[in-house]
């Protein structure tokens, strides 16, 4: 299963409001202002920033 693309259209990053970019194969919505990479469990997005990961300047 994947997210659904209107909700993906309304999301914005909990941190700076940025539009942010599901990866499906990492599982991950990423904000590429912030540099943080945003977990999806069970298709469900998890847009807290403690839960966050910080993105390597390769992954950007």
């Amino acid at each position: 299963m994947s997210i659904d693309s209107k909700l993906l259209s309304i999301l914005v990053c909990p941190v700076c409001k940025s539009e942010l970019e599901y990866r499906r194969e990492a599982e991950e919505l990423v904000c590429t202002v912030e540099r943080l990479a945003f977990p999806v469990r069970d298709d469900i997005p998890v847009l807290l920033q403690s839960e966050a990961r910080q993105l390597t300047e390769e992954e950007l």
